[in-house]
């Protein structure tokens, strides 16, 4: 019975045309109270630490924030720049980085060279105020030997060596 079914046509017109009337709702109480419900107000300004000890290489800094309210925060964007003592220094190229932690290494950075990082926190409604900015410096490269150079006797011993370093390096310190 199916079968013959399916083969027959069927005329699907309606024998009346539907009379509907054009209304238009306003919905924006309703939606201005959704809104309001579901809205989470945009996130405060993280407070950046400052750099701890043993925190950087050569070429890489670990860098720390933290936020002191109890904000919904779906990610930050940690903003870095080398420091420079140039007039231009605005100039300088900025990188930006999306992060989930409150923490991130930032690799690939120049020996012995000072960096400005600031934070912000994001959620769905919007992006918070940077956080201050704080300054990080990456620790210097090993000092080149200059093994022509080196002279010893039974009681002292002579080692020169010269930094790679473009910027001053603070003090050395040789181990025996």
């Amino acid at each position: 019975r199916l079968e013959e079914f399916l083969k027959k046509e069927v005329d699907l017109e309606l024998s009346t045309l539907p009379d509907f009337e054009e209304r238009v709702i306003d919905f924006s109480e309703v939606e201005q109270l959704m809104n309001s419900i579901n809205t989470i107000p945009a996130p405060c300004a993280p407070v950046i630490n400052p750099q701890a000890p043993n925190a950087a290489t050569g070429t890489s800094l670990r860098v720390c924030w933290g936020l002191f309210s109890d904000d919904t925060v779906e990610c930050y964007q940690l903003c870095y720049k080398p420091v420079s003592n140039e007039r231009h220094s605005d100039e300088q190229a900025e990188h930006t980085l999306k992060v989930k932690e409150t923490y991130c290494t930032i690799t690939n950075l120049l020996p012995n060279t000072q960096y400005e990082f600031w934070v912000s926190a994001l959620n769905a409604s919007g992006i918070s105020p940077p956080s201050e900015r704080a300054v990080y410096v990456t620790a210097p490269s090993p000092p080149t030997i200059k093994s022509k150079k080196i002279r010893s006797c039974e009681n002292a011993a002579l080692v020169c060596w010269e930094s790679r370093d473009i910027n001053p390096v603070d003090s050395y310190m040789v181990e025996l």
